[in-house]
């Protein structure tokens, strides 16, 4: 790098959506964009890195069933300009017990239907027939949903950097940001451990770290950050667990969501539950699997899927960081008197979402608002504003609910 230290655009974190971001920017921007990672490319103390994530149209709520055709849409114009597939299509599965969490799978439906999303309510033998890989009967409620399946995550990453840096954007890493300043100009100066930058935009995506990003300027979002892990198992039966024959699936129960997904990439199918660990910091996190959670999965997969099962490869931890509600912070600072700064907090469910909303804070950034509806994931909503705000996280909470003092923690 050179000596230059003024850029029109700094994005501070460069995972899933960071890395997004710095490639929408980058196709408008050029020159002017810069990138600050503080651990390596490609690291896995966050929640971004891995062979896959489900990416799906189906979802629970309009906020994001508005959204979810575009994010396909994002990734078809990464993929076209790197030649690269990140995106396969394998379909997805939405199940439950009858008598357990029906409400939900009606969730799903009325959400899908209200945005033309198209879909079939399955019986469970019917899903059996379909899908013999799930050895389920009709006690069981389902939805299939043909348009769904995984992005490879770690590629997708990758091929952020590689074309925003093609386009001239600049990225460093092991580059912390340790404080932020506004000068009498207006511009934004941030102090890192390789020299002070200016901007005029700040865009903030930095995951579990969001808070150490945004406290210097007087900005606090509540998260609280989970440690997360999924387990690849070595199944005996690779031909019907390929992408092309299982799709991806989640399980509502009132304890657990558990969410699979089929091979790809140096892996064997994968299991994980969805918000279902232990709250943490990133300072008391380790990356020691839960074997209670492990063991969960293991006896979920032999009352429904039990032919995915096999010598477990290994199981894998992460990061979530979840705003109170559960739902995406996608805003700016303004209310806080620092309008130059936008933050976006994924809340564990994000990396579908991720070059979408790269593309969304660009628009941001670049044009000052976006086309896309991004209303309800403003940042002063009451469960982020109010301190007595009861967590309700529909996704699942893995039978626990974070206490005031977890959720509202500075992580």
């Amino acid at each position: 790098m050179d000596g230059r230290r003024y850029f029109e655009y700094i994005v501070v974190g460069c995972g899933g959506v960071g890395s997004g971001t710095l490639y929408w920017l980058s196709k408008k921007a050029g020159i002017d964009v810069l990138g600050l990672e503080q651990f390596e490319l490609g690291h896995h103390n966050g929640g971004s890195q891995d062979h896959s994530r489900i990416i799906r149209l189906a979802y629970h709520d309009n906020r994001y069933t508005k959204l979810t055709p575009d994010t396909y849409k994002a990734w078809e114009a990464v993929e076209k300009e790197s030649g690269l597939q990140l995106v396969y299509n394998t379909g997805g599965v939405q199940f439950t017990r009858k008598d357990e969490m029906s409400h939900v799978i009606d969730a799903y439906a009325k959400a899908m239907a209200e945005n033309n999303i198209s879909f079939e309510r399955l019986t469970g033998s019917q899903l059996r027939a379909k899908f013999p890989q799930f050895e389920i009967d009709d006690t069981y409620d389902t939805i299939y949903q043909p348009i769904a399946g995984l992005v490879d995550a770690a590629l997708a990453n990758s091929v952020h950097i590689q074309l925003a840096r093609a386009n001239g954007a600049t990225v460093l890493e092991h580059c912390p940001v340790q404080k932020i300043e506004k000068l009498p100009n207006g511009r934004v100066l941030v102090h890192t451990p390789k020299g002070v930058f200016q901007c005029r935009r700040l865009i903030v995506t930095a995951g579990a770290w969001i808070n150490h990003v945004l406290g210097s300027i007087g900005v606090h979002i509540p998260v609280y950050v989970t440690q997360e892990q999924v387990t690849y198992f070595a199944t005996p039966n690779v031909k019907d667990f390929t992408k092309a024959k299982y799709p991806i699936w989640i399980y509502h129960s009132p304890k657990y969501d558990f969410y699979g997904m089929p091979m790809h990439g140096n892996s064997g199918s994968k299991i994980g539950i969805d918000a279902g660990g232990p709250v943490v910091s990133v300072d008391t996190r380790n990356y020691e699997p839960d074997k209670t959670r492990e063991q969960a999965c293991i006896k979920h997969l032999e009352r429904t899927i039990p032919r995915s099962l096999g010598p477990i490869m290994y199981t894998k931890t992460c990061l979530y960081t979840m705003t109170p509600d559960r739902h995406f912070v996608v805003d700016d600072c303004s209310k806080n008197g620092w309008d130059n700064v936008i933050v976006c907090c994924g809340a564990g469910h994000a990396f579908k979402f991720a070059s979408l909303l790269g593309k969304i804070l660009s628009e941001m950034a670049i044009d000052g608002k976006t086309k896309y509806d991004i209303s309800k994931f403003n940042i002063d909503r009451e469960a982020i504003t109010k301190t007595d705000w009861t967590p309700t996280l529909y996704m699942g909470t893995g039978g626990k609910v974070p206490t005031k003092q977890s959720s509202t923690s500075k992580l």
